[in-house]
């Protein structure tokens, strides 16, 4: 199995290539330029550095959203256009789901957190469940592999809300996302259990979480055509509220 991975829901431009386990290649790049400056460039440089042949790919999973509008657009246009082109289908893979899965195996909560501006931050809370036996090691404990759970739907909410309910459940927390250098010191007042923040190598979005957990849902059968493909949003675009307010079609959600 071998998947091409895209995100560009964030900072960060990444692209990866992943065959069953292997990362075999991943660019990633978080600078001034606009993602539709970087990331064909960076498709182009991985396919010639390992030498890709595209028709050898059997799906491509993106960063689905939430996120920046334009740079979820920009993905989910390259994405359409690799899966038309090449006849593959796409994993629809949530970008919050991605950012937690860079912390794979770790104990207690992880909340990935991005700046949805507006006093608002995209978010969740996820754990890793132990599942299953794989082996026996020499101390004779048992090896598991580890499945993602939701503990908190991913929704657009205020940084006090999360924070409640990260309290609540009383586990200590691993936090990640461009939301933590906007929201570092607020989060310190806020939280009464024991948690941390990922160090730099976790802590923005990666394409090869989105290669891992796209194999995933591939094998579950969670594919979609380029056609049935549209970003996931969780809030209207600046535009779109200015627009509703305008036509006087009611406040916007």
């Amino acid at each position: 199995m071998k998947i091409l991975a895209l995100d560009s829901s964030g900072l960060v431009a990444s692209v990866a290539v992943a065959e069953d386990e292997t990362l075999i290649a991943e660019y990633s790049i978080q600078y001034k330029k606009n993602h539709s400056q970087t990331l064909l460039p960076m498709l182009e440089e991985i396919r010639r550095m390992v030498e890709l042949d595209l028709g050898s790919v059997d799906a491509v999973a993106l960063a689905a959203g939430p996120g920046s509008f334009t740079g979820l657009r920009i993905g989910s246009a390259t994405a359409k256009g690799l899966g038309l082109a090449l006849g593959l289908p796409l994993v629809e893979v949530p970008t919050l789901e991605g950012l937690a899965y860079n912390m794979y195996g770790a104990a207690g909560c992880i909340c990935p957190i991005m700046d949805a501006r507006r006093g608002q931050v995209y978010t969740g809370i996820y754990e890793f469940c132990p599942e299953g036996v794989e082996e026996k090691n020499p101390e004779n404990r048992f090896l598991h592999s580890f499945k993602m759970k939701e503990l908190h739907p991913r929704c657009a909410a205020a940084l006090e809300e999360i924070a409640e309910r990260l309290n609540e459940l009383g586990h200590q927390v691993i936090f990640l996302g461009d939301g933590v250098p906007v929201y570092r010191d607020r989060l310190a007042e806020l939280m009464q259990v024991s948690c941390c923040f990922a160090p730099a190598h976790m802590n923005r979005q990666r394409a090869a979480s989105i290669a891992a957990l796209g194999r995933i849902y591939f094998e579950e059968g969670k594919t979609v055509s380029a056609d049935e493909h549209s970003p996931i949003y969780l809030r209207m675009s600046q535009a779109e509220r200015e627009r509703r307010e305008k036509s006087g079609e009611g406040a916007p959600a």
